[in-house]
């Protein structure tokens, strides 16, 4: 595979994934004209590619940034975050994505203030610009969260997995079926408790019954007799 090739393809799908504003719609004209050139992508993956282009365009604008969202933003299985995947909001998250950046930083890429490193549009963006063997072992070992994240879609009947489907063949990998577990919107998992709402795991009981109060005696300070 030529360098120019696996790098442009990468640099397509990385677009693709992108949140879908007015300036991004306004430049699928010139990319749908890109897939139908490329050779990096077998030809009934650029097809599909094509398609999800063309159906954005088609679409309503607010429509197509809003079901984007509600895609990738509010959602754990389908996030583009791919530190989410692996560490969720442990506090090794914060080492890695300052790992990436110095990785980033090394190739001579700098990331807008608002994104982060582990996004996955920036990281194709990093891998286009590494030699075809190093581009494609770095998708290799990635293999297993874009084959997740490819059969979250899927669940969903996204057009989006097509693009993961592609990063998959890009890296000499097939798409594999997986489980992919239930999960509840962001929104909802990070949604802070009620008050007084009540809970038996706490040690608490329900609204409107009784609660438990114990009291300890409170050790003697120095120098002041019980």
């Amino acid at each position: 595979m030529r360098e120019r090739d696996l790098s442009r393809a990468l640099r397509l799908c990385a677009y693709l994934l992108r949140y879908p504003d007015d300036g991004m719609r306004a430049n699928l004209p010139a990319l749908r004209d890109a897939l139908a050139q490329e050779l990096a992508l077998p030809r009934g993956r650029a097809a599909e590619l094509d398609r999800l282009a063309a159906s954005m365009l088609s679409s309503d604008g607010f429509a197509v940034e809003s079901a984007y969202i509600e895609l990738f933003d509010r959602s754990r299985s389908t996030s583009l975050h791919l530190f989410e995947h692996v560490h969720g909001e442990s506090r090794d998250r914060g080492p890695a994505m300052v790992g990436l950046n110095e990785t980033y930083a090394e190739a001579g890429l700098h990331l807008a203030p608002d994104e982060m490193p582990d996004y996955l549009p920036a990281v194709l963006e990093y891998a286009s610009t590494q030699p075809p063997a190093a581009a494609k072992a770095f998708l290799g070992e990635l293999a297993h969260l874009l084959n997740a994240l490819f059969n979250a879609l899927e669940r969903r009947q996204s057009p989006y997995a097509a693009v993961l489907g592609a990063l998959l063949e890009l890296a000499g990998e097939k798409a594999k079926p997986v489980a992919v577990p239930v999960d509840e919107p962001i929104d909802v998992a990070w949604e802070e408790p009620p008050v007084f709402g009540g809970c038996s795991s706490k040690g608490q009981t329900k609204p409107g019954t009784v609660q438990p109060i114990n009291l300890v005696r409170a050790a003697p300070r120095a120098g002041v007799s019980a």
